[in-house]
């Protein structure tokens, strides 16, 4: 009996050396690190933010390894946010001019129709290219990347549920947190999102057909993008906010009220200082419930679809977080400091997981702020209706707008509502990182005829007063 327990004992040892041995190969051959071999980098999650830190530790020889559970790389960004909605802005844009502005341009078209599916395809064409350009990335840079769902062991082990079956384990020096960020939930409850009648802004993305009617909870800026989107593809849109304002906490009041003003021209409507009590759907149809956000009579809205757009929340679902003993704060938020270090020593977090702007980027300089810090400034403004290339395009909406130092002249921020807008404001970013004043600005050369005089005129009209308005 003896004999056979120390034989049983023996069979179960070599198994486990089996086992061990394989898993070690099964590493190897992905090039992971083993249990004598920890990571110099673990980074947990392949946004724009992790991506882009583990190229980065891996260009300057740190062994690194990038977990991501999605399956893809480039997180909610490239996957189903800031890459598919500006395929589909941009697709939907060409759609709505070619109906309703080419004739006025010369251009004399007939039997334009839409072709969902299609538009739907060349969205995810884009997604798929760029989501495998990261993956190639990371070969180039040989990180290793390891597909599944990240959970903390202890601050500098990480267990791993792998998405093809099994569990690992990998150890690191360094950890760096950019699990980036979810949707958040209708508050109060009430609201079950089903991605089919009402939607995230991920369903949103992925309509099979055009409602007649979609109702937007949510005046910020991803309501607001995924509304015009589907406004110009012919829906009527509505769109519902608490506030007296669209566009988001923070925005600059007058750029707030243009961009409605904008909005409006296009077709969308809003109800404004409005609290959304329900949603409940009933013969294909959903009806909102609504009342005056400091209340009153109760109005109700019918929608084919509703789109839940009220904000995104840190995410940490999974982590394991304290096991690591990292400290969030009442928001769910990593605490870190200005280093982006959390309370725990070689524990680094970053992105939208933390604290900041939920973007990719994150830049922002607000006029209100400057009031309330009791900042003495200026304003210089130039519109686009002014400005020759737009009124040559045909696209005179929107301005410039400079706050600058009073005494300084130095710039504090920029606001920019218009044609190419997201393009150009990278020169005001590159002017504050660099201190520049807006005389710099004005007088440096800005080709001809191009939108960017209306940022030089604006910026002229800071200090002194611009030319052409």
């Amino acid at each position: 009996m003896l004999q056979l327990q120390r034989a049983s004992q023996r069979n179960a040892a070599r198994r486990l050396r089996i086992a061990g041995a394989q898993l070690t190969r099964w590493q190897a051959s992905r090039g992971l690190a083993t249990d004598s071999e920890p990571y110099d980098a673990v980074i947990i999650g392949g946004g724009p933010g992790g991506y882009v830190a583990a190229i980065k530790a891996a260009q300057n020889g740190l062994k690194t390894a990038c977990i991501e559970k999605r399956g893809a790389l480039g997180g909610t960004c490239l996957n189903v946010g800031c890459i598919p909605s500006k395929a589909m802005l941009n697709n939907s844009h060409i759609y709505h001019q070619t109906q309703h502005d080419l004739q006025r341009r010369g251009i004399d078209i007939s039997g334009v129709s839409l072709n969902l599916p299609q538009m739907l395809k060349a969205k995810q064409d884009s997604v798929t290219g760029l989501t495998k350009g990261v993956e190639h990335l990371f070969r180039q840079n040989k990180v290793d990347y390891i597909k599944g769902t990240a959970s903390f062991v202890s601050p500098t082990k990480i267990s791993v549920k792998l998405n093809d079956g099994g569990e690992t384990e990998v150890d690191a020096k360094n950890v760096i947190i950019a699990t980036g960020s979810e949707v958040t939930p209708f508050p109060g409850g009430g609201i079950e999102i089903d991605e089919e009648q009402i939607v995230s802004s991920t369903g949103a993305l992925d309509l099979q057909k055009v409602p007649e009617k979609l109702v937007v909870i949510g005046g910020g800026v991803i309501g607001l993008e995924l509304g015009s989107v589907w406004s110009r593809l012919g829906s009527q849109v509505t769109v519902v906010e608490f506030m007296g304002s669209i566009g988001g906490a923070g925005i600059d009041e007058e750029i707030s009220k243009q961009f409605q003003k904008t909005l409006t021209k296009q077709g969308i409507k809003f109800q404004l200082n409005t609290k959304v009590l329900s949603a409940e759907k009933k013969d294909g149809k959903v009806y909102i419930k609504t009342e005056a956000a400091k209340g009153g009579k109760e109005d109700t809205l019918e929608a084919d679809v509703v789109l839940v757009a009220v904000g995104r929340r840190p995410y940490t679902e999974g982590l394991n977080i304290e096991k690591a003993g990292v400290e969030l704060d009442s928001k769910g938020r990593v605490v870190i400091d200005d280093q982006f270090n959390t309370s725990v020593k070689g524990i680094k977090c970053i992105g939208d997981v933390t604290f900041g702007p939920m973007l990719a980027h994150k830049a922002e300089e607000e006029e209100q702020e400057l009031k309330a810090a009791g900042v003495q400034y200026k304003v210089g403004k130039f519109p686009f209706a002014a400005n020759s290339r737009a009124k040559t395009n045909l696209d005179t909406d929107g301005q410039v707008k400079f706050l600058v130092e009073k005494e300084t002249d130095r710039i504090l921020g920029v606001h920019i509502i218009g044609p190419n807008a997201g393009e150009m404001i990278a020169e005001a970013v590159l002017a504050i990182e660099y201190g520049a004043s807006s005389e710099d600005i004005a007088r440096t050369t800005h080709a001809h005829p191009t939108l960017s005089e209306a940022f030089k005129e604006a910026a002229m009209a800071a200090y002194d007063r611009p030319i052409h308005f």
